[in-house]
């Protein structure tokens, strides 16, 4: 059970109301209930196989629960196609495939553009390399010859082409070397809630991830094992616990 309710969380932009979801007859997530506010980082943590991938999914239109209700600023989206959903302002950051090689720098970023007017593309872009020079310096690089961290932040930047006002982000930090990946983590994820979107982070460095996050929730087994303010989720002594499938502490118990 969580230690705190969503009742302590501030108002809700995405919001997943006890949704289950999976590939059959069996559900992988089960009565999962989540919310995430413009200007909050929330971290999803779980071991391999939790259900982590399976919540992004319907959250995104890719999978529809079989019950329950995902919301965006107050509008359901969980019948929704996934084109339906970016469009309303949902921008995805995959774990892997995540740009597209052949293209350039600013190839990619025009691409991320896609479902703006065409007259606003250039502006956008402009304000994009502005905002984040070092991609401006390798522009005319093909997006293959980047470094792992490069390639990332050029992924969410070409997300941010549309103006997303939640970014869905999978693993960022997935197979970056040390120094890239605390940089994504600590300095430009921070940053993209900063600038007033919410943002919903799932993450294999727990205890990174709980650093940067203002609320947390651990799923494992398919369900909602703790919830809380990250601060108070990352001081717990029994997280290990959690990832292992072993029952955990409750509070005053």
């Amino acid at each position: 059970m969580p230690t705190s309710s969503d009742e302590d969380h501030p108002a809700a932009h995405l919001r997943i109301t006890e949704v289950s979801a999976g590939y059959g007859p069996v559900p992988v997530i089960r009565d999962v209930s989540l919310t995430v506010a413009i200007g909050e980082v929330v971290a999803v943590i779980g071991p391999n196989g939790a259900g982590k991938s399976t919540l992004l999914k319907t959250v995104l239109g890719i999978l529809r629960p079989s019950h329950g209700r995902v919301e965006l600023a107050g509008r359901r989206i969980d019948g929704m196609a996934t084109n339906q959903v970016a469009r309303l302002g949902v921008g995805y950051v995959p774990q892997v495939r995540d740009v597209f090689e052949p293209l350039t720098v600013r190839e990619n970023l025009e691409m991320g553009g896609y479902t703006l007017p065409r007259r606003q593309v250039a502006g956008r872009l402009d304000e994009i390399m502005t905002l984040y020079p070092a991609l401006a310096a390798m522009q005319d690089r093909p997006a293959g010859y980047l470094s792992g961290g490069e390639r990332k932040l050029l992924a969410v930047c070409r997300v941010l082409m549309r103006r997303p006002s939640l970014l869905v982000l999978d693993e960022p930090t997935a197979g970056l070397a040390p120094q890239p990946a605390h940089a994504l983590l600590f300095e430009h994820v921070p940053g993209l809630a900063a600038e007033g979107r919410a943002v919903l982070l799932v993450e294999q460095h727990a205890q990174d991830a709980l650093a940067v996050s203002h609320w947390a929730y651990v799923l494992a087994s398919g369900q909602v094992q703790l919830a809380g303010p990250a601060a108070a989720v990352r001081q717990r002594g029994d997280l290990g616990d959690i990832f292992l499938g072993r029952t955990i502490s409750r509070p005053g118990g």
